[in-house]
């Protein structure tokens, strides 16, 4: 069994002293004595206590037992331990509920970009050099396609510009030289100037930049069509001939 400790002890004597003195109390009052000075200061619920007592027939032993099993519960029931609940009562600790990332330690984060220098440098420059040889182990043994001298008695007909500059020279066929030399070249790269600022999209994606791609598909064709023409349906007299027809007048 448990052992009861000194202090509860203590307190059922004194509880077992003032239930027999409660009952000595009542026992002078129903002989007429002259305790009702002491009646009057006995608590109404140990009068109520005492006559259950007497009614039960087991004297002061029945009105000790409560107090000693009282002493006994009080010391075998354990000491209630606050809980610490959360809302709608949930008590789960605090690292059940946090994220785990936010408690995690990173060090370093994953970037998707590289630096200029030297990874881009590095590589371009590499590029540059790797041309360069080509160009010119190619150079040596093969000769440009260098035309005849000019002879100022004899213009060749047709006269073509370059194929870089074809279309250019298709452009002054159909319009006037400050149109077709100033104002067209002028707008296309203007428009190609104002592209960067009015497609802000961040995504490197071609599916995610369709108004960048359409208007460089644009420019790019407008061109590539230009030079066509003037390099293979443009005759003597810089006149349109189908290829099938007069040949192809064209040459590096």
């Amino acid at each position: 069994m448990t052992e009861i400790p000194e202090h509860l002890r203590k307190r059922a004597a004194e509880a077992r002293k003032k239930a027999e003195g409660d009952s000595g109390g009542d026992a002078a009052a129903d002989s007429g004595g002259g305790g009702s000075e002491a009646a009057s200061k006995i608590p109404a619920h140990l009068l109520e206590r005492s006559k259950s007592a007497k009614g039960g027939g087991g004297g002061t032993t029945t009105a000790v037992a409560p107090a000693e099993s009282a002493v006994a519960a009080a010391v075998a029931a354990p000491a209630a331990v606050p809980t610490m609940t959360g809302p709608a009562g949930h008590t789960q600790r605090l690292l059940t509920v946090v994220k785990a990332g936010s408690i995690q330690d990173i060090k370093a984060k994953p970037l998707d970009k590289v630096h200029v220098w030297p990874h881009l440098i590095v590589v371009e420059f590499g590029a540059a050099l790797f041309c360069t040889a080509f160009l010119t182990i190619f150079s040596v043994f093969v000769n440009a396609p260098l035309l005849r001298l000019a002879d100022v008695n004899a213009t060749p007909n047709p006269s073509k510009a370059p194929w870089y500059f074809m279309g250019l020279q298709e452009l002054l066929t159909m319009f006037h030289p400050m149109v077709a030399g100033v104002t067209i070249p002028g707008i296309a790269l203007f428009a190609l100037m104002l592209a960067p600022y009015i497609d802000k999209n961040p995504s490197n994606k071609p599916e995610d930049r369709k108004f960048a791609v359409s208007v460089f598909t644009i420019f790019m064709m407008f061109w590539a069509v230009l030079v066509i023409i003037g390099s293979f349906f443009r005759g003597p007299g810089f006149l349109f001939y189908f290829p099938w027809e007069g040949g192809i007048f064209f040459d590096l």
